[in-house]
């Protein structure tokens, strides 16, 4: 009898790893994989988790991303930003801690919204941003600069090579950049 039940029991289990990799293909690489940038500067250590999808020969921003519409900042779960320290950005004090960043694509500017509360996923099932802007720490407008190259997969990275550190966002042929200074620490 416990034999039977062993070879049943190995039966399913090799049926669900071969759904798994044949139909599920749970294997297969990701279209937008999962990526962080990070910077240390002296005891500031900030840090964004978020997901790279490609062009693939698409039109981006006004198209596949709508203009004048909260964007998930890229894609799958929602994008994290996290900062060990009080910092300025845009004259506005965001505190130390883990944010969710939205921002809102515009043709000539974007919104950026720090928003404290944690999404488990961008997006609900009928594909809205689950953004809640009753949690948005700050929200800013930043211009959005044209560039000549283009970005396949969206890409968001740090920038402090002239001693201003930035953060940036460029896919296609679009660059945005947030200054951001260390708040002055009260003595």
């Amino acid at each position: 009898m416990l034999k039977r039940i062993l070879i049943v029991l190995s039966i399913i289990a090799l049926g669900l790893l071969l759904y798994s990799v044949f139909v599920e293909n749970i294997f297969a690489s990701r279209l937008s994989p999962k990526d962080t940038a990070k910077i240390t500067l002296n005891d500031l250590k900030l840090k964004v988790e978020y997901n790279r999808p490609s062009k693939r020969e698409r039109d981006i921003f006004g198209a596949l991303v709508p203009f004048n519409e909260v964007w998930r900042t890229g894609a799958n779960e929602a994008t994290t930003f996290e900062t060990n320290q009080n910092l300025m950005i845009d004259g506005i004090m965001l505190r130390e801690g883990k944010y969710t960043l939205w921002t809102v694509p515009m043709k000539d500017s974007w919104k950026v919204m720090f928003n404290t509360k944690q999404y488990e996923w961008g997006v609900n099932e009928k594909m809205e941003p689950m953004w809640d802007p009753n949690y948005d720490a700050i929200e800013i407008e930043v211009p959005k600069q044209s560039i000549d190259e283009v970005v396949e997969k969206f890409t968001i990275a740090f920038d402090n090579k002239t001693g201003n550190l930035k953060l940036t966002m460029a896919w296609d042929q679009t660059l945005v950049e947030i200054p951001m200074y260390i708040y002055p620490q009260e003595k």
